[in-house]
């Protein structure tokens, strides 16, 4: 028996309790530790497996994002394509059109000009053709009448009422 002041031990209940104690240990590890450490290793291989997706799952968001944004930028590129094709289309056909509205007023000046020439030349020649008979017609006057200078002068100026009168 140990003896230590107010506690004394016994060498038999020592050893038993020693043997008890280590008896209970590897019960416990046998039957409780083995199980709670399978459970702790299948938890942390659980957890690494589900950092290592979100790991993967991250880089490949990342790869999407990238490529997302490379087909937004060729978006952008295109329709700026799309959008100064169509402005320079615009503004050729708006040259076209104002080129071929020239040539519309130029040919129709043309054509107005010419017109014009030929009433111009139609009068004259109608003129020239009423001036013919009234002259044939003074000149038959003149000879039915041998008048003085006075009477002639008198009859051209009638002659020239009557054509003017006319015209």
């Amino acid at each position: 028996m140990l003896d230590f002041g107010a506690v004394s031990l016994e060498w038999g209940t020592l050893l038993t309790q020693a043997i008890v104690f280590l008896l209970l240990l590897l019960l416990v590890r046998k039957l409780a530790m083995g199980p709670i450490v399978g459970i702790m290793e299948k938890r942390r291989q659980h957890i690494e497996n589900q950092i290592s997706s979100a790991e993967r799952n991250r880089a490949e968001a990342e790869n999407l994002l990238a490529e997302q944004r490379r087909v937004l930028d060729e978006a952008r590129a295109e329709s700026k394509a799309i959008i100064d094709r169509a402005s320079k289309q615009a503004s050729d056909e708006a040259a076209k059109i104002v080129a071929e509205a020239q040539a519309a007023s130029e040919r129709m000046k043309a054509d107005a000009s010419a017109e014009l020439a030929r009433e111009v030349e139609k009068a004259k020649s109608e003129l020239r053709e009423q001036m013919t008979s009234l002259s044939v017609l003074l000149a038959s006057k003149i000879i039915e009448k041998e008048l003085d200078e006075a009477a002639q002068k008198s009859t051209v100026d009638k002659f020239l009422a009557q054509v003017g009168d006319r015209l």
